[in-house]
C-alpha cells in the first residue's frame, strides 16, 4: 500500500492526522496486525513466438511486476529450458526462441532473504577460499541461489568467474570453504576429497566436559550405513558455562557428521536444536577453521586457518 495513498485515505477519515510520520506509525501497526501473506507458486510457460523477452513472457502471465521478475531472475529463481538443455536465466532482456520454456519458482520469503557477507580468505585463481557466515547456504535450490556461497563468489570476485561447489558446510555452520572456478579444478578437488587428501578441522563448543575423554578420541560410528570418522584432538573446559571448546578433525563428510557424533556421546553442540542441545539461545557453535592440501595446480602444500 503506497504511503501517499494511505496518507490521503486516513486524512479524509481522520482530519487530525496531518503528518506522514503519524501515518507511518499507523502503517507499521497495520502491518504488524495484518502481515502480508507469503506468496509461493510455480509457473511454466512456453514461448509461442520468436524474439519475445523472458521478462515480458513472465510479466504477461503472472501478477508479478517486471521489477519483481527481474529480481527473481537475478536471484536464480527462473530457468530456461531449450534445445540445448536447462539452466538458470538471469537476464530479463534475453530473447526467447519459439518453443523455449521458462520455469519460474517464486517464493516471496526466499526472495526477501539477504545473506550476511562472506569473507574472501584467498584468491588462488583456479580456486578460492572463503569464510562462510552462519545462515549462508552452500548451494541454492530451484527457488533461488542468491543466498549461497558460490553465487556470492560469482558476484563479488574480481575478475568475475563461475564458481563450483566442491564440498559443503551446513547452513547453520560457518567457516572455511573451497570453491573451484573451472571444471578441471572442481574435478581435481572432488578426487582429493574422495581420497581423503584434504585435512579439515573444526572448532566446536559442546555442552559438558568433554575433557573427561582420553584425547585424542576417535568416533567411528557409521552414519546412514556408511563409514564415518571424527577425531577429537583438543579440549578446553569452561567451568562457568559448563561447556567445552574442542578441535575436531574429520576424514569423512557425512551429513551433520560432527553434530551427530558428538551428540551420540552426550556432548551436543551448543545451539544445535536438531541434535538435543539444551542451550539453543545461540547460533550453532561449529566452525570450519583449518584446511590444508596439496594445491591441484602446482602441488605445493597450502594451509588456510582461522584464528
Amino acid at each position: 500500500m503506497p504511503l501517499a495513498f494511505l496518507y490521503e485515505t486516513l486524512k479524509a477519515h481522520y482530519p487530525n492526522t496531518t503528518n506522514r510520520y503519524t501515518v507511518s506509525l499507523i502503517y507499521i501497526i497495520y502491518l504488524n496486525r495484518h502481515p502480508v501473506m507469503a506468496e509461493k507458486f510455480e509457473k511454466h510457460l512456453t514461448a509461442d513466438e520468436e524474439g519475445l523477452s523472458a521478462v515480458s513472457l513472465l510479466a504477461n502471465n503472472t501478477t508479478l511486476s517486471k521489477q519483481q521478475i527481474k529480481k527473481a531472475m537475478t536471484n536464480g529463481a527462473v530457468w530456461l529450458e531449450s534445445k540445448t538443455g536447462i539452466s538458470r536465466i538471469r537476464r530479463g532482456k534475453k530473447a526467447l526462441n519459439k518453443g523455449d520454456t521458462l520455469h519460474l519458482y517464486y517464493d516471496s520469503k526466499i526472495q526477501s532473504q539477504t545473506p550476511d557477507a562472506a569473507v574472501l580468505i584467498a584468491d588462488e585463481g583456479d580456486y578460492s577460499i572463503w569464510n562462510k557466515p552462519y545462515g549462508m547456504y552452500s548451494q541454492g535450490s530451484k527457488w533461488g541461489d542468491h543466498c549461497s556461497i558460490y553465487r556470492w563468489a560469482e558476484t563479488h570476485l574480481e575478475p568475475a568467474r563461475p564458481a563450483y561447489l566442491v564440498h559443503r558446510l551446513d547452513r547453520a555452520a560457518s567457516g572455511l570453504i573451497i570453491l573451484a572456478h573451472n571444471k578441471k579444478t572442481a574435478t581435481a578437488f572432488a578426487q582429493m576429497f574422495k581420497q581423503h587428501r584434504i585435512t579439515k578441522k573444526y572448532r566446536v563448543t559442546v555442552e559438558g566436559d568433554i575433557g573427561e575423554l582420553e584425547l585424542p578420541f576417535i568416533i567411528d560410528t557409521p552414519l546412514d550405513g556408511k563409514a564415518a570418522r571424527t577425531t577429537i584432538l583438543e579440549s578446553t573446559f569452561n567451568k562457568n558455562q559448563r561447556t567445552s571448546t574442542v578441535l575436531v578433525e574429520i576424514t569423512t563428510g557425512r551429513k551433520h557428521q560432527i553434530r551427530r557424533h558428538l551428540s551420540s556421546l552426550g556432548y551436543p553442540v551448543v545451539g544445535d536444536r536438531l541434535y538435543h542441545a539444551t542451550n539453543t539461545s545461540l547460533d550453532l557453535q561449529l566452525s570450519s577453521v583449518h584446511l590444508d592440501f596439496d594445491c591441484p595446480r602446482d602441488h605445493i602444500k597450502r594451509t588456510y586457518a582461522l584464528s
